[in-house]
């Protein structure tokens, strides 16, 4: 760690958000990539790995928890041998001053895995999983576009994709 760097050191205000980012170190930021890549490691195996001790390695995964660093763990699953084979990255241009209400009616879609808010030429992108090309077609064009307030999309299929 750092001369005069502690990993209790004050949080940090990002500027312009009014938000508040806690404030990591380097051993906070090798604890977060080891639960990325194993987020079933125990707490003596994460220990080894970042080379601390047992009890720094549980106070730290404390802290990390309540100030909400780590909000929860998930399992990666092979979307193919799930069942869902065809995907694709929808951009949707919505009314003005619709996105609350588009984005809580996208979170209810089943097939919608992401929804993110973008700067650009449209409004959101929507990242959608379904069985086949079929069941693409009835998400995009029968449940998404039927949102209110969604003016309109544009569907990008996915051939292959690759995750860190």
């Amino acid at each position: 760690m750092a001369e005069g760097r502690s990993s209790e050191s004050s949080p940090v205000l990002r500027p312009g958000t009014g938000q508040v980012a806690a404030a990591l170190d380097e051993t906070d930021h090798a604890i977060v990539a080891e639960l990325r890549r194993d987020g079933r490691l125990s707490v003596r195996a994460l220990a080894e790995r970042v080379h601390i001790s047992r009890a720094t390695a549980y106070s730290r995964l404390e802290r990390l928890h309540r100030e909400k660093v780590i909000t929860g763990y998930a399992a990666r699953v092979d979307a193919d041998k799930l069942g869902l084979a065809t995907a694709a990255y929808v951009s949707v241009s919505i009314e003005q001053g619709a996105w609350r209400e588009v984005l809580d009616a996208l979170e209810t879609l089943p097939g919608v895995e992401k929804v993110a808010l973008v700067g650009a030429e449209f409004d959101m992108l929507v990242e959608v999983r379904a069985r086949d090309n079929h069941e693409l077609r009835d998400v995009v064009l029968g449940r998404i576009q039927g949102v209110p307030g969604v003016r309109a999309t544009r569907t990008w299929l996915v051939f292959d994709e690759w995750e860190r």
